[in-house]
């Protein structure tokens, strides 16, 4: 356990832990979230479960893709604004720098014809590393409450019966817990949550101009950033209905290796917009995506962190928060079974999740050696 008492509000020890994080973290939200629990609860002690659990709420709650609306957070909580700004500039930076050079390297030699082959691979690595990381989150957050293991179950059930998050069952967990919380407190006054509301504007940006200028590709992405909840992975089907059906940017092969390209990386998997916008219309593309994306989420944690804050403490918000993170939870279990389907599809996928799995578990392997080490594992069955 490292010492608490030097660097407990240090920023630039936080920054620089993000900075890490963004550039070594595999496995997209689910595993990053986990790899925050750990690193910053678990073993450092810089921020209390309670902090990391409402962090976690917040994340859920407001529109953004989870891992990064978290670490902003975090950020908030230790630094206010510069810490929320600083904290997000590393932990974006190094994987948007990386997907960047990876779309230079996709329009200068055409496409990544290895990347299908290292995926087969890494897929399977990445179910383990997040089965991991959920197991410990879920053991963290629910310990032996009933009613939150009742919700996590619902919740669990509706993403898979769905093949989705749902919004409405993040409400629909919190207002349980809430008013069970009001039944044992013997409460009869009633308390109010603010909603947060969507800016009619961006949500009726419906049409976008085809000469794919910086302000097009802004202002769809801003668009997107607004829209989507939860897990960065929820952005996909969004995006592919416009880049590839709507407005033709991409090819739907294109759109796959931008999608793989941001799996295969480190930090958020929402950076997949950066490949997206560098086909588009090169750097100016890739900058203008991720600045769309990623804006909205910086805006909604600085402006709504505060107040969120304030009222955390409440009992009854404290509830509430509990119940969507038993949902949040439950649909983080949910998507794993989902991506699993999808990444774990014959005997060489199986082993290699196993073998993944030993190595976390038996031998402590660190995960960005796991993913090369299942990268070449994939290369070398399929090429």
């Amino acid at each position: 356990m490292e010492e608490v008492s030097t660097s407990r509000y240090s920023l630039r020890a936080l920054v620089l832990y993000f900075l890490r994080l963004g550039t070594t973290g595999f496995g997209g939200p689910i595993a990053l979230v986990g790899f925050m629990n750990r690193d910053l609860v678990q073993q450092r002690g810089w921020f209390t479960n309670e902090e990391y659990v409402s962090g976690l709420a917040f994340s859920q709650l407001a529109p953004g893709p989870m891992a990064t609306q978290l670490a902003m957070y975090l950020g908030f909580l230790r630094g206010r604004v510069l810490g929320a700004t600083l904290v997000g500039i590393a932990f974006i930076l190094p994987s948007f720098i990386l997907v960047v050079l990876l779309g230079a390297l996709y329009v200068q030699y055409g496409q990544l014809t290895w990347i299908g082959s290292a995926f087969y691979g890494v897929g399977a690595a990445v179910i383990a590393i997040i089965l991991r990381s959920s197991w410990k989150l879920t053991k963290t957050t629910l310990k032996k409450d009933i009613t939150l293991w009742s919700i996590f179950a619902f919740s669990f059930a509706a993403t898979v019966l769905a093949g989705t998050e749902m919004l409405w069952t993040f409400v629909a967990g919190g207002g349980v817990a809430l008013l069970l919380s009001y039944i044992n407190h013997g409460r009869k006054r009633k308390q109010q949550l603010n909603i947060v509301v969507l800016p009619t504007l961006l949500l009726q940006l419906n049409s976008v101009a085809e000469n794919r200028s910086f302000l097009d590709i802004l202002f769809y992405f801003l668009k997107a950033g607004f829209v989507v909840f939860g897990s960065g992975l929820a952005i996909v089907p969004f995006l592919r209905g416009g880049v590839v059906d709507e407005y033709h940017w991409l090819t739907a092969r294109q759109f796959i290796d931008a999608v793989a390209v941001a799996m295969i990386t480190p930090g958020p998997v929402v950076i997949t917009v950066a490949f997206i916008g560098y086909l588009v219309h090169g750097f100016d593309g890739a900058a203008a995506a991720a600045l769309g994306v990623f804006v909205p989420v910086y805006l909604f944690v600085i402006f709504l962190a505060p107040v969120f804050e304030k009222v955390s403490e409440n009992e009854h918000v404290k509830s509430f928060v509990r119940g969507v993170t038993a949902v949040a939870t439950g649909a983080i279990s949910g998507a794993i079974l989902l991506l699993g389907k999808s990444a774990i599809t014959d005997l060489p996928t199986t082993l290699i999740l196993i073998g993944s799995a030993l190595l976390l578990v038996k031998f402590k392997v660190e995960e960005p050696l796991l993913i090369a080490l299942a990268a070449c594992a994939g290369l070398l069955i399929k090429l």
